[in-house]
């Protein structure tokens, strides 16, 4: 089913996704950092959903069945690297912080930081092209509801 998308995020020097397919991708990134702790619990569903209805203008309906197909996808998704490459390739770099923002709306939705979730926070940043101290400011501004 997702065989096309696939093939697209794991070869070097393909075209940046078109904006459904980076869509996907991003949902099922945030699906994937959910799900880094080994709990996938509903504060994280709810906050996926949110914050993709709110980045892409989506109904709650919309971005519930946008969930349902990420998590689908992440399931078959490349490791981690390749796919974060690809969101970095479809991502303008003024947007990656907000990437980076609903990934830690997602992490901070359980009301705890695991290790885990930590780790995967730091290599996603860096592959995304985003500093430490950008991701902190990031991470900061979600703790505080800005």
């Amino acid at each position: 089913m997702f065989a096309s998308l696939l093939n697209r995020l794991t070869n070097p020097g393909s075209a940046p996704l078109p904006d459904t397919d980076a869509r996907l991708a991003l949902a099922a990134l945030l699906v994937r950092i959910a799900k880094s702790d080994g709990h996938y619990d509903a504060d994280e569903i709810a906050q996926i959903e949110h914050t993709l209805a709110a980045r892409y203008q989506l109904s709650q309906h919309q971005a519930a069945e946008l969930r349902v197909e990420a998590e689908a996808f992440e399931a078959e998704a490349p490791d981690t690297v390749r796919f974060t490459r690809a969101i970095k390739d479809a991502v303008p770099l003024a947007d990656r912080t907000g990437v980076l923002e609903a990934m830690w709306q997602v992490v901070l939705a359980d009301g705890a930081r695991d290790k885990n979730e930590d780790q995967l926070m730091r290599l996603a940043a860096n592959l995304l092209g985003i500093n430490d101290r950008d991701s902190a400011l990031a991470r900061q501004r979600v703790e505080a509801g800005s």
